[in-house]
């Protein structure tokens, strides 16, 4: 592996540090943005049950506001139980918006990995065929040096892809799975203003 990066020049190191970024924010965020995690399936029949039972409760506001996303929703559309509805759905949809930046978290910046990594590769092949061209003396050029440009070229070229491609796959990915997430999160809180308000039962 040593011998693999030493082959490909200085500028490789460009892309080691963008290829480390990008697998510690994809598996950050396969982490984060599991559905279980998010939207935990059954919370909204849980907490329908014990306002039934018990009502609203401090306790269980902080409950739910430390738990996921979903559950923060919830507890700013409680905390405003009493207000109308729209005032309700206000509150919630305030609180959704901010779950839903938190869950585009680093997104941006994997974005940004998948779209430069072409371009540090290119920048790698511009360095190798620079070094190609230096090679050249009055004498001809030397194999080694030759050889070295060559390798510098290439290398990173392709490894500018291997870095980039996974990235924008996951980054296409997580998009997707942030806007189902986000979707799912409206029609329950929806339904627990319903809910509350006796529209739905």
């Amino acid at each position: 592996m040593f011998n693999l990066i030493e082959a490909a020049g200085w500028p490789i190191w460009f892309l080691i540090i963008c290829s480390l970024v990008a697998v510690t924010l994809i598996v950050e965020r396969a982490i984060y943005l599991r559905g279980k995690n998010v939207n935990p399936p059954g919370l909204l029949d849980e907490v329908v049950n014990e306002l039934k039972q018990r009502g609203v409760s401090p306790a269980m506001l902080d409950r739910l506001s430390a738990g996921s996303p979903l559950g923060k929703v919830f507890a700013a559309g409680l905390k405003n139980i009493k207000s109308p509805p729209q005032v309700m759905k206000e509150a919630i949809e305030e609180t959704g918006r901010a779950a839903s930046h938190e869950m585009e978290r680093f997104l941006t910046t994997l974005g940004t990995i998948a779209s430069i990594s072409p371009l540090l590769g290119l920048f790698g092949t511009l360095v190798g065929m620079i070094e190609i061209f230096g090679s050249q003396n009055a004498g001809g050029a030397a194999p080694a040096e030759l050889a070295h440009g060559i390798s510098v070229a290439l290398y990173n070229t392709a490894f500018g892809l291997i870095v980039a491609v996974p990235s924008m796959i996951a980054y296409r990915h997580f998009r997707a799975q942030v806007d189902s997430l986000t979707i799912e999160m409206e029609q329950q809180a929806i339904k627990l203003v319903e809910i509350v308000h006796g529209e739905r039962k």
